[in-house]
Order: C-alpha cells, then sequence, then structure tokens
C-alpha cells in the first residue's frame, strides 16, 4: 500500500487522523517484509486502533481496509500514472539487439488486469515486440501446468515420474524437482514457500519458457522482495531497481542494485557485460 492509495483509502474510511510519511512507510515496509496485512497491523498498534473497534474485530477491519486500498489503486492506477523514466528506451534497445524481453503481470501486487493497463502504455509497436506474461499465460504453461494440476489426469507420482522420464537436461531436472516440492511428493528439498512465493517461481518459469532460455541465462528486474526472493529460489540472475519506497531496503541475494535506467544505471550494455554467478 502506497502513500498515494493510503491517502484515498484512509480518507473513504473516514480515518482522516491516520497518516503515514515516507519513513514511516518504508520502516513498516521493512518491518512487516511486505506483508500488507501485517503492516496495517504494526501501523494501527503504533497509532491506536479506532476506539469504537472491538479487539474481536481488528482482523475483519484489516481486511476492510485493504479492499478499500485495492479500489484506491485501480482509481490511481487508471489514470495516467507514468512509466518509469527510463524504460522505453530500455526496452527497444534490447530489441534491437535481439534480447526477449518478457513483461510478468501475474504476480504484480496490484493485480494481472491492472498491471496490463500500465504495461499498455507502452505502446502498441513496442508491445507487438515483447511478450507480457500473466495470470493466464502462467497456467498454460508446463511448468503452470503441473504446479496447478490444470493438466493431471493421472497420479501425482505417475505424472511426476512421467516429466523424471523426460528430464534429459540438468535444468528439467530442477524443475522435477521443483515440482515435486510444490505438489508435496517426497523430494529432499524445501517444501516451506508460501503460495504467492509459489506463484512468483511459477511465472518466472513460465517466463522463461515462452522465452525458449534457461532460468539462470535469464535476468530478472525486480523491485520488491518478493521478486527477488523466487529469482533467487531457482538460481535466476536479479537486478533490483530502488524506488523512493525501497531507497533503505537490503537485498542481500541480488546480483546488482541499481537506481534506475540509463546513463549511470541499468542499461542493456551493462547486462550483456556483467558476468552472472
Amino acid at each position: 500500500m502506497s502513500i498515494a492509495q493510503k491517502d484515498l483509502t484512509f480518507l473513504k474510511l473516514g480515518l482522516d487522523c491516520a497518516n503515514w510519511t515516507e519513513p514511516v512507510y518504508s520502516d513498516l515496509q521493512r518491518r512487516s517484509a511486505g506483508n500488507e496485512e501485517r503492516m496495517l497491523m504494526l501501523y494501527f498498534n503504533r497509532i491506536g486502533w479506532p476506539t469504537s473497534l472491538p479487539t474481536s474485530e481488528k482482523e475483519p477491519f484489516v481486511k476492510s481496509v485493504l479492499r478499500e486500498k485495492k479500489s484506491a489503486l485501480e482509481e490511481l492506477m487508471l489514470k495516467s500514472l507514468p512509466l518509469r523514466p527510463g524504460v522505453e528506451d530500455f526496452i527497444d534497445d534490447a530489441c534491437i539487439k535481439g534480447i526477449p524481453v518478457i513483461i510478468l503481470t501475474s504476480y504484480s501486487k496490484s493485480g494481472d488486469k491492472i498491471a496490463r493497463s500500465i504495461v499498455q502504455r507502452l505502446g502498441h509497436e513496442r508491445l507487438s515486440k515483447i511478450k507480457v506474461i500473466g495470470n493466464e499465460e502462467v497456467e498454460k504453461s508446463l511448468y503452470g501446468q503441473l504446479v496447478f494440476g490444470k493438466a493431471m489426469t493421472s497420479s501425482l507420482d505417475e505424472q511426476l515420474a512421467k516429466e523424471a522420464r523426460k528430464a534429459a537436461s540438468a535444468e528439467k531436472q530442477r524443475i522435477a524437482k521443483e515440482v515435486a516440492s510444490i505438489l508435496k511428493v517426497s523430494v529432499d528439498i524445501d517444501t516451506s514457500s508460501s503460495e504467492s512465493l509459489e506463484k512468483i517461481v511459477a511465472a518466472l518459469r513460465a517466463g522463461a519458457e515462452i522465452a525458449g532460455i534457461p532460468v539462470y541465462k535469464c535476468i530478472l528486474i525486480a523491485g520488491s522482495k518478493s521478486g527477488v526472493a523466487g529469482a533467487e529460489q531457482i538460481d535466476m540472475p536479479r537486478v533490483v531497481l530502488r524506488s523512493s519506497f525501497t531507497s533503505r531496503a537490503e537485498f542481500p541475494s541480488a546480483n546488482a542494485i541499481m537506481d534506475g535506467f540509463g546513463g549511470a544505471d541499468l542499461t542493456i550494455s551493462k547486462l550483456c557485460q556483467k558476468r552472472w554467478s
């Protein structure tokens, strides 16, 4: 929940006294690890809950705030919210150099529909040269079908055994293990991923699949810890672009951290020159 969304949300709920500045927002985001419900809980614990609100109603109240936030976000996003400076030139340069560009909208906090409406501002000509991956594309991908069960016609063990036989390369072996983990099949790897992280991993896998490039040869350009965490889980190189809300956040697993596109910051030339480990 950004400051702009907060202004609209709190105003609609009659919480005129509620206010958070950029430093307060950054602190709440850091302490809550980006979890919006936790962020609001921490915030109202700090300033005090509405006096008429029973203790047992705190959770429903937070959910109502988040519903209003979603509505406020739609209002904000559907207006002329500008794209990040330099992103058009960055995409154009990638296309000129023959580098596939995949834009992931499926794990956007703003929602697939709203994220796509923002992407549309890139223009028809530019969009014709790139791929936009949303919920539908993820579900139709091989990885998405296996993870979310859309194409399961046999038992999980049989399906996984079939995939294991097809896993001739190291990349496919990794996919088989990840699928097994998410499906709770007995494989000796971490199965503690949250639902949101699983969706992020599925989106990243679908993007790489559609681009026809192994995940370790792709580079995720992210602005959130959740995206970085998903890429780290599948060994995809990741570059963080800071924003005003993440200027103080730490991204220890990122391969690089930059402030924006172009100039001294992120360019296609720098991505091509960098040796990713």
